[in-house]
């Protein structure tokens, strides 16, 4: 099986990059797999093979280098994607996979997204410390303390759960565990992507989903991104086989009102979606909610708007139309004191660093 004619013919071999996470490998190769399921590898010493093959490579990026700041002040979605991006640009790799969640709204120029995968469920889940029989945040003592490194997590969650305390939580998900179930730990639990545990096959920890309106997830969250070159027209046509369009239409339409809204991944904006997709046919009813809220919890902005979608380019518009009437309802002024308050941090923390040097 060969590259349809709109590509040519190719033996070209796509390099497929990702973080070196063992989350972003799995993920990374379920792209792969998904990809050697359309073009099945040759067989050894089959000579007459003309069709795509593909590899991996991984690399630690920025977000990955740094386990002790906060995400809040680490400089926003770019942490995680800069580096692959780069290496993109200058043709190294030929895909980089990434948790759509991660990836900026805006991308550096010549880069696009050329996949959306089918998502894995995009709520949160919490998870107890081991030996524990609480089933839920309500079972959870007063002042017990839940680990996070999401903002948006802690901004909703102290709106309906004041007695409890939030404190930030990094590494990857065994060590986060590992850090949870320590004896003389201070975590009580965690609130972690559901779709990250269940890919690293740990979806035995989960307690409880936090479905909204108690907890709304993060801009595409559960779903993974291919991002290419502009000018690659074989791997936009290997991405688009790839792609779940209801998955896409969803993730493109909270993405908009993301960017609208201009947030980053540590800012407390929570989205729903969903689509009723009319039998047989590329269409149906989008729904989608947007949130806003304080970091204190105090002051929450919420709205939900539908409308019957046949195109993208429909959802899409969606998104900036819901975005535009959250900023009427007071969104802005969240996310301005939002920026104020880092920006404080921020300062704080090189102030901070530079007299411990």
């Amino acid at each position: 099986m060969v590259l349809s004619s709109t590509t040519g013919s190719s033996s070209r071999n796509f390099v497929l990059a990702s973080r070196a996470s063992q989350l972003a490998q799995i993920q990374t190769n379920m792209v792969l797999d998904a990809l050697q399921e359309l073009y099945p590898p040759p067989t050894a010493g089959d000579q007459d093979y003309r069709g795509p093959r593909f590899s991996t490579s991984f690399m630690a990026t920025g977000g990955d280098k740094n386990q002790s700041q906060a995400l809040y002040l680490l400089g926003g979605k770019a942490l995680w994607t800069k580096e692959l991006e780069v290496v993109l640009k200058e043709r190294e790799v030929d895909m980089v996979i990434h948790s759509l969640k991660d990836v900026p709204t805006t991308l550096p120029e010549g880069c696009s997204i050329g996949a959306i995968l089918k998502r894995e469920d995009p709520v949160d889940s919490l998870v107890v410390k081991s030996g524990k029989s609480w089933k839920s945040l309500e079972d959870l003592p007063e002042g017990s303390v839940v680990g996070t490194s999401s903002v948006r997590r802690v901004a909703q969650l102290k709106r309906n759960y004041p007695a409890l305390k939030f404190l930030d939580v990094r590494g990857n998900l065994n060590t986060r565990l590992a850090k949870l179930d320590a004896p003389d730990g201070p975590y009580a639990a965690l609130i972690l992507a559901k779709a990250g545990l269940v890919r690293l096959g740990m979806g035995n920890r989960i307690t409880a989903d936090l479905q909204p309106p108690t907890l709304y997830h993060a801009v595409s969250q559960g779903a993974l991104g291919v991002e290419i070159r502009d000018d690659d027209a074989e791997a936009l046509a290997l991405c688009r086989k790839l792609t779940h369009w209801e998955t896409e239409w969803m993730c493109l339409a909270e993405r908009a009102c993301l960017r609208v809204l201009e947030g980053g991944c540590s800012v407390p904006i929570g989205v729903a979606s969903k689509l009723d997709v009319e039998v047989g046919k590329q269409a149906g009813r989008l729904t989608l909610t947007g949130c806003v809220t304080t970091l204190a919890g105090d002051d929450h902005v919420e709205h939900v708007l539908e409308t019957w979608v046949t195109s993208r380019e429909q959802a899409e518009q969606l998104g900036s139309t819901l975005a535009t009437k959250l900023i009427d309802l007071g969104a802005k002024k969240i996310l301005d004191d939002i920026n104020v308050d880092r920006e404080r941090r921020v300062s704080e923390a090189e102030k901070a660093d530079k007299e411990s040097a």
